[in-house]
């Protein structure tokens, strides 16, 4: 309940209870009614519709009263163990105050444009039941903490609900209760954690929506049917958070510009539960160099010169930042850093130079096994190489880097793991527990911008996880992953949609450099590209940057605005905004030598986050739910069985998916997505005539079962009907299902074994020529037993009924179902007091409850009985 009467102050009443729909309904109409002016009357008095909402995104005030805003459009993005994560399409602010009490102000209007400079519906990302903030990690440790400690710490402080039936699923035996434990969100991700500020304490914890901004995509890997979804999160810092040329370096708390979380989650969607399912993820981190830097844009150069603007000679800001990341990460540490180290005149030698000098110095106070490790590589200079391969030297480093820090796995070795071990895999670091594997530090990826360069090198470190990742879960059986592949390519694509939208979001124009420019397999036409978004970065830095920057300052609560102070747009700088230390001296400070926060030497290489102490048991707290509630009812959130949808709405059809977009339509290709294609194989080229868009059709129903090659006649008579085709829509199919005219018996033989692969080459082991009596036998049993299958007239039984071996087969459903095969299904008749149930329960999704009989009233007064007397 808000007060609308409330001219500047914000008054919100919650009783935080949490209402059913139907009690929703109930007081909606006893709201209506008390409104209208005369009994009984309908129209504009009484309750009316102003708006239909999917959560909040936070309270705003700047000169007159406080703004609500609503998300009132939503699309998912992707789904993690059931748990829906969703994007923000649309918002919209409302006014609270009533225009009755309203004090106006002339600067009202521009500072409301101002905040609505940050577009909303543009990369920002919100879920009910998943804490976007946390990487899996940390959400599924959270989950394997003693929960009677918790529960014991929560009914000291009281229950948050008045319901008189609250204590009914308290009982660990029985009762209707499920738990579930929330963790206190990460703030350095949320987004609106100052807009909600002023209700935190006053509403229920289900009304605060946390909302992160970065990027989300999630695509489906088909393994020979089996779904393995691959998702990937970038969470965007919201301190010293800005665009490219305005934030550079760090603040004087050690939060650094474009600082990006990227998380590759990897499971296998044929189970949904997170505790039952198979889980796994790596995250990996970029930001600017943690020093005191910055670039003067006021000489519109393209680069303009790098200056170190304070002397840090004990490195108190690159402390700060480490001691931050081994809280969250664990060690160790690993800097990549990719900025030149040769240049004719010395621009960003000079943070590889302080960089190392304060790396350096840290290292000399941390004990040597969780020393932060620095990589130096000029990647500018690699590129102009043509002896060097760029990736193939980033491969090396992602390998050297997956095995320090290891990944996150929620289950132990597969059997097949531990037989079979794999080299590499016996190397691999990270922390082995009972559960699985924990990823133990992270690898920390700069440049200048950290774009176009570190886009590159996270997506090979990914693409080198990603293999570990899926030999873990048992679906390929060595750590190893090629180019050219449907998995890589999918994964490219993610990676490079993750690149092009952080891009945007801190300079202000898509990826100039790209994967396929350092493989130098780029299309020609991608140069002239490379050259617009050039000058579409240089554009936006140059003339939309500062007013980007202003609607982020306000967005965040950086610049809060008052009567008396000067306006946002009048500040000549915000340098005072995001370096608290200028307006005021801290009390504290830190100690030279031991830089790191008191308790994280001990527990590493884990990190203290993820320990289980008193300190970080204060930041959980369990959470009860009723076993039905919508909250945790994965069923109803994915299927949406009381909504109107069809297939190709429906988000996991709807999704990119290997087989359909990626994997080549030719007939007899190998569907595995870990073969190697040629580079113009791919699903996305579209074939040219009818007969071919026909013959694509028929191949992508019968890719997987690979058909043995046609025969003579059905090639000839298919290369008659194509003989009008251009010579480039026949090079569109592969080799394997060009059509060729047969002349005679030799060329079919020399074709035959072009199409066919020796089972020497495909099995390992040459087959006799002749099967043996025996197995032709057992063969003819068991072709019987599939012709039995079909549904067959008598007169066919009776043509087939020479064969002795029909009489002795006679196959008879066993389930409820009369007719029950692979081809046919005829469901059981329902009995009436089935039917009657399911009417019932129609009917009360509809509101409509069925009154209670005599045997309800009996079953209500025995558990009273047992409850309270």
């Amino acid at each position: 309940k808000i007060d609308r009467t409330e001219p500047k102050d914000l008054v919100i009443i919650d009783d935080k209870h949490v209402y059913t729909q139907q009690e929703v309904r109930e007081l909606l109409g006893r709201l209506d009614l008390g409104n209208r002016t005369k009994m009984g009357q309908k129209g504009s008095s009484g309750l009316s519709r102003a708006v239909s909402a999917f959560g909040i995104v936070g309270f705003v005030r700047f000169l007159e009263g406080y703004y609500i805003v609503l998300i009132t459009k939503r699309r998912k993005m992707a789904d993690i163990g059931g748990h829906a994560i969703y994007k923000i399409e649309d918002t919209n602010m409302v006014y609270i105050p009533n225009d009755s009490v309203r004090v106006s102000h002339p600067d009202e209007a521009r500072y409301l444009r101002i905040f609505q400079n940050v577009d909303l519906s543009s990369n920002f990302y919100f879920s009910y039941s998943y804490d976007l903030s946390h990487s899996l990690q940390y959400n599924l440790t959270v989950l394997r903490m003693p929960l009677e400690t918790l529960k014991t710490e929560t009914a000291q402080t009281g229950q948050e609900s008045f319901d008189i039936f609250e204590d009914e699923g308290l009982s660990t035996q029985g009762g209707s209760g499920v738990f579930g434990i929330c963790s206190k969100p990460y703030e350095k991700y949320v987004w609106n954690a100052k807009l909600l500020e002023a209700v935190r304490a006053a509403v229920h914890r289900d009304w605060l929506l946390c909302i992160i901004h970065g990027f989300c995509g999630q695509s489906k890997l088909l393994i020979y049917g089996r779904p393995i979804y691959v998702t990937l999160i970038a969470r965007r810092s919201s301190k010293f958070a800005g665009t490219r040329f305005l934030k550079r370096g760090a603040n004087c708390e050690g939060d650094v510009a474009n600082e990006v979380e990227t998380e590759q989650i990897l499971y296998d969607a044929s189970v949904m539960s997170f505790s039952a399912g198979s889980y796994s993820s790596y995250v990996q981190v970029r930001g600017s160099v943690p020093l005191y830097w910055s670039q003067d844009i006021s000489t519109m150069m393209p680069k303009p010169p790098i200056t170190l603007d304070q002397a840090d000679p004990y490195a108190h800001v690159a402390a700060l930042h480490f001691d931050q990341m081994l809280q969250r990460f664990g060690s160790p540490i690993i800097i990549l850093n990719l900025v030149k180290e040769r240049e004719k005149r010395k621009h960003e030698r000079i943070l590889s130079e302080e960089l190392v000098a304060a790396v350096t110095y840290l290292n000399q106070f941390l004990p040597p096994e969780h020393a932060i490790i620095y990589i130096p590589w000029d990647m500018a200079k690699y590129t102009k190489s043509k002896l060097c391969n760029v990736l193939d030297r980033l491969n090396v480093i992602a390998e050297s880097v997956v095995k320090k820090t290891g990944f996150f796995v929620n289950r132990p070795d597969s059997y097949c793991s531990i037989l079979r071990p794999d080299e590499k895999w016996n190397e691999l670091g990270g922390c082995v527990v009972s559960t699985g594997r924990l990823q133990t530090g992270v690898l920390r990826t700069n440049c200048v911008d950290c774009l176009d360069r570190t886009n590159t090198a996270q997506f090979m470190v990914g693409k080198c996880a990603l293999a570990y990742q899926l030999y873990s879960l048992g679906l390929i059986d060595k750590p190893n992953l090629q180019f050219d592949t449907d998995a890589v390519r999918l994964f490219e694509e993610l990676y490079e949609d993750h690149g092009d939208t952080l891009s945007l979001q801190y300079g202000g124009s898509q990826l100039v450099h790209r994967v396929k420019t350092y493989r130098k397999i780029a299309p020609w036409t991608q140069h002239s590209k490379d050259i617009m978004q050039t000058l579409s970065r240089y554009y936006s830095n140059a003339f939309s940057d500062a007013d980007r920057q202003d609607s982020i300052n306000l967005f965040l609560g950086v610049f809060k605005p008052a009567e008396g102070k000067p306006h946002l747009w009048e500040l000549p700088t915000d340098f005072y905004l995001h370096h608290k230390n200028t307006l005021s001296l801290s009390h504290t400070r830190k100690s030279y030598t031991y830089w790191w926060t008191t308790g994280v030497l001990k527990y590493l290489p884990l990190p203290f986050d993820e320990v289980t102490c008193a300190e970080n048991r204060c930041k959980l707290t369990v959470k009860k739910f009723h076993k039905y509630e919508e909250e945790i009812d994965i069923h109803n959130e994915f299927f949406r069985p009381y909504e109107l949808s069809s297939f190709d709405e429906t988000f996991c059809l709807a999704m990119t998916n290997s087989t359909r977009d990626f994997m080549p339509k030719n007939v007899g290709i190998d569907p595995s997505p870990f073969t190697v294609r040629k580079p113009d194989e791919t699903g996305k080229s579209v074939l040219g005539n009818k007969n071919n868009r026909e013959e694509t059709v028929l191949q992508r129903k019968t890719a997987a079962s690979a058909p043995p090659p046609p025969s003579e006649e059905a090639v000839s008579s298919s290369s008659e009907d194509d003989s009008g085709t251009d010579k480039e829509d026949e090079g569109a199919v592969s080799q394997r299902s060009t059509p060729v005219k047969v002349t005679d018996t030799g060329d079919n033989t020399k074709i035959t074994e072009n199409l066919v692969q020796s089972t020497k080459d495909v099995y390992g082991v040459n087959l006799s020529d002749i099967p043996s009596e025996d197995d032709l036998t057992i063969y003819a049993r068991f072709v019987q037993l599939g012709q039995s299958q079909h549904k067959q007239d008598k007169g066919s039984q009776q043509f087939c009924s020479k064969h002795p071996s029909d009489k002795v087969i006679n196959l008879i459903p066993i389930s409820s179902f009369s007719q029950d095969n692979i081809y046919e299904v005829q469901p059981p008749r329902a009995d009436w007091k089935s039917i009657e149930i399911f009417h019932a329960h129609i009917q009360a999704g509809r509101g409509i409850m069925q009154p209670l009989g005599k045997d309800d009233f009996l079953m209500y007064r025995e558990y009273i009985r047992n409850r309270y007397m």
